[in-house]
């Protein structure tokens, strides 16, 4: 059995995340109950202690796909903020969840079309509101 990595989450992501859990019209997600498992095993700090290399909600995140080197970045966003754009990732997509609280240098399995996974490390987080002093986004 692989061991998850460490994560972290801000108090203010984890209340806006648990409201959302509890919403009816996502209850149907796939992602609900691995973002519920996720939550709950969180480091869980005040938003200005979060490290600036953490992903939060909202945050840009620089990724490499391993073996290669390609590299491509995405923002996690909450499922209210899907616009179409395919730069954005739900927190209920289930890669979403898995990469809530990941730090920089961390990887993650990442399934693609044809039921395959490939590697992820994430290089850098480009945009984190905690970093940036946004903390009621």
């Amino acid at each position: 059995m692989q061991t998850k990595p460490k994560i972290i989450l801000s108090t203010l992501d984890l209340e806006r995340l648990e409201v959302l859990l509890d919403r009816p019209e996502y209850q149907a997600f796939p992602g609900v109950e691995a973002l519920g498992e996720e939550l709950a095993r969180a480091e869980v700090v005040e938003p200005e202690q979060v490290p600036p290399t953490v992903v939060t909600m909202n945050s840009s995140v620089r990724f490499e796909m391993l073996p290669g080197g390609e590299s491509f970045e995405l923002t996690l966003v909450y499922p209210r903020d899907m616009n179409g754009d395919p730069q954005r990732i739900s927190v209920l997509a289930p890669v979403g969840s898995a990469l809530l609280g990941l730090s920089v240098g961390q990887e993650i399995e990442w399934p693609v079309p044809g039921g395959r996974n490939i590697r992820v490390r994430i290089m850098a987080v480009t945009y984190q509101p905690e970093r940036a002093g946004e903390y009621h986004r």
